[in-house]
Order: structure tokens, then sequence, then C-alpha cells
């Protein structure tokens, strides 16, 4: 189920909410609150239910655990085991089809050819998301930054939620937790307005912005080997915008959602495009995920201490590992390594960087992130390699219908993400005349979605 669907739209939402708030005490909430989610769920596979059923208890019981052992020995091993477990089942899910052909591809390198054959495993959706929520909130109880829940429904509606289960944010425990814990005092009315505000921009974003420029560029990457170099930069620039609000969409309409049940879910995206430097890309960029790397993995293999070639060895590590979380495939493991060889670099030539003109940082920045998506949405490194030597070795030609509906589009994407406000820089107290034209944008955005199946956020992939 998707939120840019008509089932979510006319009976999902409204039949959610309108239960919730009905209901009186914070156990009826958490209950129905997390069975919504599992029919939320249940849409995509719902075998897969039972998947995210066993990480909650694990990480649940671990919570528990961690309340009640004082033992320094006992209490590791209760973290060892609870987020092995976890990670158990996502390295088999999400990478074991990968790793065998891996090996084989290797072994036929070296000349052996090992009888290795896919598993075809159907990835379930979301799980990157919901596994990094209970390891943050395992490793928080053994770190003592929470105190683990006992309600097993309130956990559960903090996994399971639906407006951030299947792409995010990746919210904390502590984030969350004193809305969770007033449930049953929130004013309906209270957030209303801005959940209204935040779910319209997303779906505006989405629906009218990233799909538009989907419909023109996907065609276009299909034949990427035919493409001219104008035509190859218009696409990648184009996919840097539609990646962009397709997932910030996302993530204002989880905002949104949040608001309409009293929960607030923190910002996701941080105008990013504005960065001066990769470093402060990734402070805006995808929020929930690079601070979760920088705490749970960065930080713990030593951080920015030790000599310089420590410290970009372990920025080279987070950044792989990065991005083989986005995916099980070399495309994106090649991709992170590229992000932490840029962060590694900035660590090194910061300063020189940081004297460069502010319109000069800003391009450099966003032309070095240009180029990882290059990488990162290539369908393998051939056609990585193919799109990088068409936008840098010219080759002549120009899709005059493509390019004119693209840069309409693009010229307004650009403006929003570069020079624009993001959607937790306005104040979400609209005027009549706003009120009329944002009204008019979603009505644009519903009219869309009749017109045309629901197209599936990006993220859901990862």
């Amino acid at each position: 189920m998707l939120f840019n669907s008509l089932i979510f739209l006319y009976a999902f939402l409204p039949v959610t909410y309108f239960v919730f708030w009905r209901l009186k005490t914070p156990t009826q909430r958490y209950v129905w609150l997390t069975l919504a989610s599992y029919w939320f769920y249940s849409f995509w596979n719902y075998k897969f239910c039972a998947l995210l059923l066993f990480t909650t208890v694990v990480s649940f019981a671990a919570g528990v655990a961690l309340l009640k052992i004082a033992d320094a020995r006992r209490r590791r091993l209760i973290l060892t085991i609870s987020v092995a477990s976890d990670l158990a089942v996502l390295a088999f899910f999400k990478y074991a089809d990968f790793g065998l052909g891996s090996i084989a591809a290797a072994g036929r390198l070296a000349g052996f050819d090992f009888p290795l054959k896919p598993l075809q495993i159907i990835l379930p959706i979301g799980i990157s998301f919901y596994t990094f929520h209970s390891i943050s909130y395992i490793v928080d109880a053994y770190r003592g930054t929470i105190k683990p829940t006992r309600n097993f429904w309130e956990y559960a509606t903090y996994v399971s939620l639906f407006s951030q289960l299947v792409a995010g944010p990746i919210v904390r425990f502590r984030q969350i937790e004193a809305d969770l814990d007033r449930i049953d005092r929130v004013d309906r009315r209270e957030h209303l307005d801005r959940a209204w505000s935040f779910f319209a921009i997303g779906m505006i974003e989405k629906v009218l912005i990233a799909d538009t420029i989907a419909t023109i560029i996907n065609p276009a990457l299909t034949r990427y080997a035919s493409l001219s170099t104008l035509d190859a930069w218009l696409c990648m620039i184009g996919y840097s915008y539609q990646l962009y609000f397709d997932f910030a969409g996302y993530s204002d309409m989880a905002v949104g959602l949040g608001y309409l049940f009293g929960i607030r879910i923190p910002q996701n995206f941080n105008s990013p495009y504005k960065s001066k430097n990769i470093a402060e890309f990734w402070r805006r960029w995808h929020i929930s995920l690079s601070s979760w790397l920088r705490d749970y993995l960065f930080q713990p293999l030593g951080g920015l201490f030790g000599s310089k070639w420590q410290q970009a060895w372990n920025l080279l590590v987070t950044m792989s590992l990065g991005g083989l979380w986005h995916g099980a495939s070399w495309t994106f493991v090649i991709w992170g390594v590229y992000h932490g060889l840029l962060l590694a670099a900035y660590g090194t030539v910061g300063r020189g960087w940081d004297r460069l003109p502010v319109i000069a940082r800003q391009a450099g920045t966003f032309l070095a992130v240009l180029i990882g998506w290059v990488i990162f949405r290539a369908t393998d490194l051939t056609m990585a390699r193919v799109m990088l030597e068409k936008m840098f070795f010219f080759q002549p030609g120009f899709s005059v219908v493509a390019a004119a509906a693209l840069v309409l589009v693009l010229g307004i994407a650009g403006w929003l993400a570069h020079a624009g406000p993001n959607s937790f820089e306005l104040k979400h107290e609209w005027g009549a005349g706003a009120t009329v034209a944002l009204a008019a944008l979603f009505a644009l955005s519903l009219l869309t979605v009749y017109g045309a199946q629901a197209s599936p956020f990006l993220y859901f992939q990862f």
C-alpha cells in the first residue's frame, strides 16, 4: 500500500484515523496502531509480517532483559545475541543471493566453477529500516541512553508505525518516546493543520515533481547507450532531483501522518543540495540514516580519533557499509566507497576548500554528489561506466522533445532544491491565497493518481 494510492487515501487512512481517536487508553491506541500497521504492511506480502514480529519480539525482550540485569558480561551477551539475530535476518533476506553470486563470480575469475545457484529470495519491503530501528533501540538500552519500555504494545507501535515503517525515517525510540507516553493525552486538533500541510506538500513533491521527472528520464535511461552528452547530463540532473523530491516527499508525508496521531517524526532532509561541502551534505541528506551510521558504526570504529589514515579508514568502512545497506549490488558498495573517499579528502583539504566562494563550494559539492548518483542509479557497473563516459567525453545529439519538457520541470525543481525553503522551514500557517494554491496543487496530485497507477517510492527498494 502506498501513501499516494487511492486505497490508502480513501480507506486505510480514514478508518485508522477515526478509530484511533475514538479509543481512550494508551494500550488501546498502541494496539490499534500496531494492528493497523501490520494491515498496512500485509498489502505487500502478509507472510513477512512474521519477520517484523520476530524482530520486534527479539528487541523488546532484549530491552526488558537489559532493564533487569546489571552484570556487564551478561549485558554484553544480550546485546550481542539480539543484534546478531536482527542482522542475521537482514543478511539472509537481503544479501544471501548477492553473496553467492559474488563468490561464484570470484571463483570463475580464479578458474574455479562453484556450483552455487541463487536462492531467489524475495526481499521483504522495509526490512532495512525496521531492523535499524530495532538495533538502535537495543544499543541505546545497553548504553543507558534510554530506559526500555515494559509495554510490549508501545514498543510494537514504535517499530511498526505505518508512517515510517517501509522507508523511514529511521526514528530512534528516544525521539518519539515522549509522544508515545502521552498518546492518550494528545489534543487531536493541536497539530492538525501542520499534519495536512506536511502531507499535502509531500504528495506534491512526489507526484508532481519526482514522478514527472521520472516519466521523462526513465525511458531514456533504459537506452542509455544511445544517449548524447547533453541527454546524459539532463537525465542525471533529473535523477538527482527525482531522488530528492521522491524521498523528501515521502518523509514529509510521514511527518504529516505522524502529526495526525500525535507523534512528531523528526526531519529527514534539510535542503541537502544547498550544502557547501560533502560533510555538510551528509548532515543534511537522509539525516536519520547518516546520524545512525555516525553513532552506531563510525564512532564505535574510532570516529575522528587517531591518525589521518585511521580516520580515513573509519570513513571508508562506514560509507561502504552504508552503501551496501542501500542494496545488494556492487554499484552501491562503490557509491559508498566514493563518498567515503570524498569525506576523507575533505578532512584533508577542507580548510582550502572552505576559503572558496560560497557559490563555487555549493556548485562543486552538487557536482560531486551528482557524479555519485550516476553510480547509485546504474543497474550495473557497465551502465555507470558508459554514463560517465558520455557525460565527460562529448557525444553529439539532442532529444528536443525530452529536453524541452525536462528543462521546464528541472527549473522548478532546481529552484526549490537550491534556493527555496524546505518543508521544516515553513510555518505551515497558510493565508487564504496560499491555502487555495496548496489545495489546488494537492487536487492536481490526486487527479494524477486517478489517471495513472500510483508510483512506488524509490526508497522502497532499499
